[in-house]
């Protein structure tokens, strides 16, 4: 809420007015109610997010004005409620009961102006009121298995071609067994020749992939210094917003976290922030209500069940979210304020973009190399590779944070996949075979890189079978994704993915084969195999060298910390250890595939604004 924002003045309206004898002055609620006039909500709303009442003093207050008798807490719901509607109903059937209540209500604010509008009498006919989180609360409970299936199978049993929950079908393990007889047939017979067709057939990938990181250097991003935004829309023009968290252990950053969360520049009226918590994680649960969250936070807590998993607890806020727009943060993650303001002036202007990626960028340099390297990576992904997708309106694989999506399509396309260990990249390919557009969102996140070895590793062979999960289900059915995709971005999307996959596995192998071919065509004649083969690896190796050089170069020039590129001579070991991420990966897939591997966070004490020159 900026201080900057205009009070202009007005009556109290009568559905908050009668919170005066009950202790709120006068002067307060008539500032509740020049603010709900100013953001365009009811003016209960406005009391609830200026925090002048908790809620359930609020809804007591308003039972005793309505002759209501206010839900006892042994009641619980009747045989009649049903899921998933139960989720979302303001009314819900009770259970036979010593009171002889048959319905408990949790009017909205827009219902509780209805009410004093139009002074319905309820008293007598066995209505309850409670609150909105107690209501929502009866429901989870009543319908635990249901939500339990449903955010962990939900997209598996709807769209099953969209799930990596079935693994590979039936022709692609033909397919791998056939594949597989060939090479080791091949290689019994003719290993050289063999060899040197598995180099070129990885060269092509790997050109390809090079072409693409340059060309989206060379594109022209959509947003630049003078490129007009369109202007921010003002808080009466603002939609609900969900932002989403899931947290696991996070005890150390929900301070950081919650700060973040209340600087973020947009109505507190109109935020729906929803944190996910797993049922045994009650120290992270402390540590929230220990911090007084604002009332325009809730607390969920996903069902116990399989897998756990980030995008699973995900679609547990998404069951119940009540924003137009919603966006997943990380625990410690620190938005710019104004991003989700600009995000839904983007989403206004753009009604052709289901997604908004915002930039990502790691604050921690100052703990070493590691966090250096990671740095320097995620300024030529998220500065220079995404924007340049984006501008080419071609498939994006988002990053696991700050994508805004739009409420309705993300329910449409079936949500996350609960199954997918990077479910990040799936969505993105998922959003682009539905014909969504995803555009770049000139606002930048603060995250926070893994300081050690072993936690880099570990998060790094995560993605990467994640990511190989991505292969997995969009390529059971190939002719379908080239359809919904398009050349160009069924092209894209196999070299983005199965390209990185490949050579992160490969990186040991090929670097020196491809090495030898080099130094080999340089030494014999020039006939025409050996021209081509000079000049293809050539094309490999200095491809290779300006697809890893110049995204870095770009995005570190946009961000203007150009000053680590001192990294670059790390760079040979820092993507061994990203083939050993691989390997690490590859193994979990056939013996773990659905394990998460956990990132701590808060380990740094040295998270500076990359912004000021820190």
């Amino acid at each position: 809420m900026s201080g900057e924002q205009a009070r202009p003045p007005g009556d109290i309206p009568a559905d908050i007015a009668f919170l005066a004898s009950h202790g709120i002055p006068p002067a307060l609620l008539g500032d509740a109610a020049r603010w709900a006039r100013h953001w365009q909500v009811p003016a209960s709303e406005a009391v609830l997010a200026l925090e002048l009442m908790p809620e359930e003093a609020l809804y007591r207050a308003l039972a005793r004005e309505l002759g209501l008798p206010f839900l006892p807490e042994e009641v619980q719901l009747g045989a009649d409620a049903h899921y998933p509607e139960a989720l979302h109903a303001g009314a819900l059937p009770l259970a036979p009961n010593r009171h002889g209540l048959r319905y408990a209500i949790a009017p909205d604010g827009r219902a509780i102006r209805m009410l004093f509008q139009h002074r319905y009498r309820l008293s007598g006919r066995g209505f309850a009121l409670t609150t909105p989180r107690r209501l929502a609360r009866l429901a989870s409970g009543r319908f635990q298995r249901e939500i339990a299936s449903e955010i962990s199978g939900g997209l598996a049993a709807r769209m099953p071609q969209f799930s990596v929950f079935h693994g590979l079908v039936r022709r692609q393990r033909a397919g791998l067994l056939v594949c597989a007889g060939l090479l080791l047939t091949g290689m019994a017979l003719f290993p050289v020749s063999v060899l040197q067709g598995l180099m070129l057939a990885a060269a092509v990938v790997f050109l390809a992939m090079e072409m693409q990181r340059i060309a989206c250097c060379l594109e022209r991003p959509q947003w630049t210094a003078r490129t007009l935004l369109p202007p921010l829309l003002a808080d009466a023009e603002l939609p609900v917003y969900t932002v989403i968290v899931a947290l696991y252990r996070e005890t150390q950053v929900v301070p950081q976290l919650l700060h973040a969360l209340r600087s973020l520049d947009y109505p507190p009226a109109k935020l729906d922030i929803n944190l996910v918590l797993e049922e045994d994680d009650t120290q992270t649960r402390e540590a929230i209500e220990a911090c007084e969250p604002p009332p325009h936070l809730r607390v969920l807590v996903a069902p116990a069940g399989r897998p756990r998993t980030k995008p699973r607890a995900l679609n547990m806020a998404l069951a119940t979210a009540r924003g137009r727009h919603v966006v997943v943060y990380d625990a410690e993650d620190i938005p710019d304020p104004r991003q989700l303001r600009l995000a839904a002036t983007l989403f206004r202007a753009f009604p052709d973009a289901a997604c908004l990626q915002a930039h990502l960028v790691i604050d921690n340099p100052r703990d070493g190399l590691l966090p250096s390297l990671f740095a320097a990576e995620y300024a030529a992904l998220f500065d220079a590779v995404n924007p340049g997708l984006a501008a080419g309106r071609l498939p994006v694989l988002l990053g696991g944070t700050s994508n805004h999506l739009r409420t309705a399509v993300l329910r449409r396309i079936g949500g996350w996949d609960a199954w997918n260990v990077t479910e990040d990249a799936d969505l993105g390919i998922r959003l682009a075979r539905f014909g969504w557009r995803v555009m770049d969102l000139p606002s930048a996140t603060r995250e926070e890189a893994p300081i050690t070895a072993g936690a880099w590793i570990r998060q790094r062979a995560r993605w990467l079978k994640g990511w190989m999960q991505v292969c997995i289900t969009h390529a059971r059915h190939p002719r379908a994704a080239w359809r919904e995709l398009g050349p160009a971005g069924f092209i894209l999307a196999s070299t983005l993915t199965f390209g990185t996959v490949l050579g992160a596995l490969g990186m040991p192998l090929f670097m020196p084969a491809s090495a030898w071919m080099l130094w080999s065509a340089f030494g014999t004649t020039q006939a025409w195999p050996d021209a081509i083969v000079l000049g293809f690896s050539s094309a490999v190796w200095i491809g290779g060298l300006l697809a890893l050089m110049l995204p870095m170069v770009v995005g570190l020039r946009r961000q203007r910390r150009l000053r680590l590129l001192w990294v670059t001579p790390f760079l040979p070991v820092y993507l061994l250890m990203l083939s050993l991420a691989a390997w690490w990966g590859l193994l979990e897939l056939l013996i773990a595939p659905h394990h998460w591997h956990k990132t701590r966070h808060g380990l740094s004490r040295r998270r500076t604004s990359p912004f000021t020159g820190g």
